[in-house]
């Protein structure tokens, strides 16, 4: 079993106004527009979803919300990079997901590829479920050479996909792509998305305020090619270049959401960053700019 390829969105976690809770109405309203416009799965609990500021009650109530607001396949994300609390993480969610989970998305935690096989496997056996690898060392601290991942997945029956997030990224997915025989999703907010998708990504798995622009764009490739990728995808490269600012791309994606309608607030925890104002005018043009943005 693998991931389907496509368009897999990476959910905000919507949260009250002052930040201290999450806005359940408004998480349900992002995943029912997703959707809506046809993603083929959601991620829960990733980066761009605040996951490592939540508290495990929080976790399980975000995972609840999304359980109950639709019936896509779910990614669920774990922040932890200890086997122990690995496994904490998802005991925690495991029991609300139920039937729905694609995968436990499970982030490199050695450069080492015998020891991240061996953790990997770890993972999968006390879990008893399907993995997808994130190779993200700007979050998680440990890098890795990309033929080392390869080799260590590749001792991994129980991976599905690898979300690959390693600048540069087109070179990675390409090696990636090259060596295993599970999808390759990139990520980085869409940054390298064309490019990505030409040297064999399977997709995206990524946060991006505009994902209609990402289905257009991957949709484009599969029935067109890397011309007619490009054609729709220059369209709304601009924002997504904008919105994926060191420190301040959270609250420049949440204020979008809260401009689009899709969610209330766009309250952030540290160490997000609230974006200055003039960031927030700049965003309006761009979004006045953007196809499907209603």
């Amino acid at each position: 079993m693998t991931l389907d390829p496509g368009v897999w969105g990476v959910l905000a976690t919507p949260l009250t106004a002052d930040g201290s809770a999450v806005d359940t109405a408004s998480l349900g309203r992002q995943v029912r527009h997703y959707e809506t416009i046809g993603a083929t799965g959601l991620t829960v609990l990733g980066v761009f979803g605040e996951a490592a500021r939540l508290t495990p009650a929080e976790r399980r109530t975000v995972v609840e919300t999304v359980v109950a607001a639709a019936d896509l396949p779910l990614v669920i994300g774990i922040s932890a990079l200890d086997l122990a609390e690995v496994c904490t993480e998802a005991e925690n969610v495991l029991p609300v997901v139920g039937s729905r989970l694609a995968g436990l998305m499970v982030q490199v935690n050695s450069s080492d590829p015998v020891a991240l096989s061996k953790h990997l496997n770890e993972v999968a056996d006390r879990t008893q479920r399907p993995l997808v690898v994130q190779d993200y060392p700007v979050i998680s601290g440990v890098p890795i050479a990309t033929a080392d991942l390869v080799a260590a997945i590749r001792n991994v029956p129980s991976v599905v996909a690898v979300k690959s997030e390693s600048s540069p990224s087109p070179p990675a997915v390409a090696e990636l792509a090259a060596g295993l025989d599970v999808p390759i999703f990139g990520g980085l907010g869409g940054t390298c998305l064309l490019d990505e998708l030409a040297v064999g990504a399977a997709g995206a798995m990524t946060g991006f305020s505009v994902p209609e622009g990402l289905l257009a764009c991957v949709g484009a490739f599969r029935e067109g090619g890397f011309e007619a990728a490009r054609e729709v995808w220059r369209d709304y490269l601009p924002l997504v270049n904008f919105e994926f600012q060191a420190g301040i791309a959270l609250g420049l994606r949440k204020r979008s959401l809260v401009l689009r309608g899709l969610i209330s607030y766009d309250a952030v925890r540290p160490p997000a960053a609230v974006p200055p104002e003039s960031m927030y005018r700049l965003l309006t043009e761009h979004l006045r700019r953007t196809p499907g943005v209603s």
